[in-house]
């Protein structure tokens, strides 16, 4: 049952959310689809597609972003990962951002979702393992981070941990399609957003 109504909250969520152009509009309407007809959505058993979260972490100013140097994709980027059972995706972004950038203190600027978006992610080996072509039915949450604390990389994702300002942010990502659809929309929308008083 707990499943069941984590799901349906999500669901709730991702319908109240109001889609801010065409891309959103229609990964919206792929999201929900799959979430109602798609099994073991929040696994990564299902190799077709499933649940991920990510974070656009800022500085309380909300000047900076802080970007990973990922791996597999050889860029900088967002942090993220694949819910792995887990349905409250806020979390997800959360732990994913203290685990690939050592950050102990990380906080939601708001609980809503920021942004979703379905992305493609080719074949690639990971632990020695190949992964097929697929789907992330992804939800983009805000986090806040002090941008001086300390620092750290996970060596098995990434190479790099930075702070960038947020043109420097899509600057440093060497995938255009990220840069072009994500990066941009993500510092665009950050500006609906007032800085965290002091």
């Amino acid at each position: 049952m707990e499943r069941a109504d984590g799901t349906m909250k999500l669901i709730e969520q991702i319908l109240a959310y109001q889609p801010v152009n065409e891309q959103e509009k229609m990964d919206q309407i792929m999201i929900l689809d799959c979430l109602a007809t798609h099994r073991n959505i929040f696994s990564r058993e299902n190799r077709e597609a499933h649940m991920t979260a990510s974070a656009w972490v800022v500085n309380p100013q909300r000047t900076k972003v802080l970007l990973v140097y990922h791996n597999i994709y050889d860029s900088w980027s967002w942090m993220g990962g694949h819910a792995d059972g887990e349905q409250d995706l806020l979390q997800v972004a959360i732990q994913e951002v203290q685990e690939e950038s050592g950050l102990q203190e990380v906080r939601p600027v708001t609980a809503d979702i920021f942004s979703l978006e379905a992305l493609t992610v080719d074949g690639h080996v990971k632990d020695g393992t190949y992964v097929p072509s697929h789907l992330h039915l992804n939800l983009t949450y805000l986090l806040e981070a002090d941008e001086h604390a300390k620092l750290s990389i996970k060596p098995d994702e990434n190479s790099g941990v930075a702070w960038f300002s947020l043109d420097g942010a899509v600057q440093a990502s060497s995938e255009p399609w990220m840069r072009e659809n994500i990066y941009h929309k993500l510092n665009s929308k950050l500006r609906n957003f007032a800085p965290t008083p002091r």
